[in-house]
């Protein structure tokens, strides 16, 4: 097992510096290693090990003892046998866009950057599916596909990799219409610990629905790297919306806001998205992207379809947000404008950032039932307001999920605990409404104590027996969900 110790000096979110495999096991192994991918593919170096040990999360840096490229499945099956001999621990990477400390080397190991594996290996237009490798993102996918008349549209905010979304099971701001990446992956090729080759549903099979045994790519997707490396996936398409619009309405109170969009849904009003910012997330995106909205709180959304049923949910949908007291729509309709309110809405990472330069984020999301969300949201920004924390609300109301980011200050420890205290309260809110610790960001390093209270002892037993059966010597993300 590789051993760390505590870098000097790096503080609370500092980084944890890798002492390494003892120096002829790790000579050794980089050597073979190397063997596989040549030398220019296989670093030790520490900038570059600091670079793939830490994604975007409050999680201390815990650099891998060394990075490796590979090139193709072959490779990666390969480069993984070779660490299953070894006894040394595999962690996946692609764009490290992750919020739960997902790419984290708590015990060293060997990181597998598998951003040059870049390939779309097959897309089927008249079937709607396309196999992708992990080094594509949903915008290089979206790219290639523009002028077939479809698209991808799972958005998570983030460039992030196809493959590490499906890691994820990550969803976003077009889950309310289009599902989340559980409901838009059909086949995964996986490289399991030993360096074996899975496909999940048979290789280069990309049927639309099965009732032919365990469904193995659902047990894969969200799995966050810890049974397998994802190493091609097989996504369901969708046709472009002849039209889109977008629409800004803004609301006098929380509840009043997250109440329009309960009803929204309730009337089947087929919203493509809607989201909800809080007033101090509004003032923030106002002042970082440029915008002139109300500083209230405010729902985005945007509808999708033919001109004329757009133009009907448009009118459905004002109806109901005149009923809660809301403004007119300040319309979106043309692509730059509406590009750049879902650009303010991606950005409102770094928005809450910049309200305290020099300061650090952490962002946390739970999930619960639609008809609970008004009062969860309700209580959350009371919380907020009472704790005395620097914390924004903005979410996919439309699915019952939204996030708080928490801007503190990285060498106040006190302010630290305060934030880890104040996740951890939201989250057992959310299981006490009958809701998820986490909708979209995984459990990772920072959830895996609420994930007990949420599925019970004999639900994480059962996930233990199959991460001991698929990974008998714990090598894959090892620390993470479990």
């Amino acid at each position: 097992m590789a051993l760390q110790r505590l870098c000097r000096g790096a503080g609370a979110l500092g980084c944890r510096r890798s002492s390494g495999l003892q120096g002829q096991m790790l000579g050794e192994l980089v050597e073979a290693l190397r063997a596989v991918v040549g030398s220019p593919n296989v670093s030790t170096a520490l900038a570059v090990r600091e670079q793939h040990g830490r994604d975007e999360s409050m999680h201390r840096c815990s650099p891998p003892d060394a990075v490796v490229w590979p090139q193709d499945v072959e490779q990666v099956s390969k480069l993984a046998g070779i660490c299953y001999s070894h006894g040394v621990p595999i962690i996946p990477f692609s764009t490290g866009t992750g919020l739960e400390g997902g790419v984290t080397a708590v015990r060293g190991g060997v990181c597998f950057n598998l951003t040059r594996m870049d390939r779309i290996t097959a897309l089927s237009t008249e079937d709607f599916t396309v196999a992708v490798e992990p080094g594509v993102t949903r915008k290089a996918l979206n790219s290639y596909l523009r002028d077939t008349g479809l698209w991808f549209p799972v958005d998570p905010g983030a460039d992030a990799s196809l493959c590490g979304m499906a890691a994820t099971s990550a969803s976003g701001t077009n889950a309310v219409r289009y599902g989340t990446m559980r409901h838009n992956v059909l086949n995964l090729q996986v490289v399991l610990a030993d360096g074996r080759v899975l496909h999940t549903a048979g290789r280069g099979r990309h049927f639309r629905k099965s009732a032919a045994g365990y469904n193995l790519t659902g047990l894969f997707v969200g799995s966050e790297g810890t049974l397998g490396l994802i190493t091609q996936a097989t996504l369901r398409l969708h046709g472009s919306p002849e039209a889109m619009v977008a629409a800004v309405c803004a609301f006098p109170s929380v509840h009043a806001a997250v109440g329009c969009t309960v009803q929204v849904l309730q009337a089947g009003i087929p919203v493509a998205r809607i989201e909800f910012l809080d007033d101090v997330m509004m003032a923030a995106c106002n002042r970082f992207s440029g915008l002139s909205y109300a500083v209230s709180p405010t729902l985005f959304l945007e509808f999708h379809g033919s001109p004329g049923s757009v133009e009907e949910q448009v009118r459905q949908a004002g109806e109901i947000v005149q009923l809660n007291c809301g403004s007119d729509f300040a319309w979106a309709r043309e692509p730059e404008a509406r590009n750049k309110l879902w650009a303010a809405r991606h950005n409102a990472w770094y928005a809450a950032l910049a309200l305290r330069p020099g300061s650090k984020g952490y962002s946390t999301d739970v999930c619960v039932p639609i008809s609970r969300l008004p009062h969860i949201v309700g209580e959350t920004h009371r919380d907020l307001q009472e704790s005395g924390l620097t914390g924004l609300i903005v979410g996919h109301v439309g699915d019952g999920n939204f996030h708080c980011i928490l801007v503190f200050d990285p060498a106040d420890l006190d302010e630290i605990q305060r934030v880890k205290e104040f996740a951890t309260r939201l989250a057992r809110q959310a299981l006490a409404l009958d809701g998820t610790c986490t909708g979209e960001h995984g459990i990772g390093l920072g959830k895996r104590h609420l994930l007990w209270e949420e599925i019970g002892e004999l639900g994480l037993t059962i996930m233990r027996q199959i991460k001991a059966m698929l990974d008998p010597k714990n090598l894959m993300n090892p620390g993470k969900v479990l």
